[in-house]
């Protein structure tokens, strides 16, 4: 199983996350392109530090929405987010090759994450901006997302996703972060939540009821309180379950 978090999210003096940290326990960083956070400076000190860990990185694209960190939705163009999505990943692949690694796969960030699960234009401009940077490149989301489904039928590698600390709807979406109780901050509950995905393929969602997320990679937040404890938690609790912890690309 991967185990993966958002880092670089921090923007010139304001840090947000130890990413120093996260590093030492997850085997894959969706690192933040710039567009809803991250600068220069961080993605460079972010994909050198990986690389010095053999971190896996993933390009986390988002919208150009600073201010909101890409929790808001946008109804951009989709022919301008094609452009947008080829910007970050290339931005984020330099600061990787001057580090001795590369991008090695691309996970959409916040709204547009949310957006693609059913915004069919928006996914396949996301869709049309991987394959024509590297169509070699996996993709992540959620199970059962437009986004995967036309990644799949375009000839790219999807790899399903599950939150360990987000709460799930019958759907098998995420809770928004604007109703109580989005996100999971009980460090037992998210490690409890995280083996049974891992190993049973299955969570609890907000009515009681079980959805299948069969993940092929774990996201535990890295801008959540006592992130960095969650983490070494949940890692610990998949090994003691028998669970490998180790990147899918």
């Amino acid at each position: 199983m991967d185990l993966n978090s958002d880092l670089g999210e921090g923007f010139g003096n304001w840090p947000l996350g130890d990413d120093e940290a996260l590093l030492d326990i997850v085997s894959s960083a969706n690192v933040a392109c710039g567009f809803h956070a991250g600068d220069p400076s961080v993605l460079r000190r972010v994909t050198e530090q990986a690389a010095e860990r053999g971190v896996v990185i993933g390009a986390q694209v988002g919208y150009r929405d600073l201010p909101g960190f890409g929790r808001r939705f946008i109804d951009v163009d989709p022919a301008e987010l094609v452009n947008d999505v080829i910007y970050q990943i290339a931005a984020l692949d330099g600061f990787a090759r001057i580090a001795g690694s590369r991008v090695r796969y691309v996970k959409p960030h916040g709204a547009l994450y949310n957006a693609i699960v059913t915004h069919a234009a928006q996914a396949a401009a996301v869709v049309d901006a991987v394959k024509r940077y590297d169509p070699s490149l996996p993709v992540m989301g959620l199970p059962g997302s437009e986004w995967l489904r036309q990644a799949e039928a375009a000839g790219l590698t999807t790899v399903k996703e599950a939150f360990a600390d987000r709460a799930y709807t019958p759907e098998g979406t995420l809770v928004s972060r604007r109703l109580p109780g989005a996100v999971v901050h009980e460090p037992d509950e998210v490690v409890k939540r995280s083996v049974r995905m891992a190993t049973e393929g299955t969570v609890v969602a907000t009515d009681g009821s079980v959805v299948s997320v069969a993940p092929r990679s774990l996201c535990v937040h890295g801008d959540t309180p006592g992130a960095v404890e969650i983490a070494r938690r949940v890692r610990a609790g998949l090994l003691e379950a028998g669970v490998t912890v180790s990147p899918f690309a």
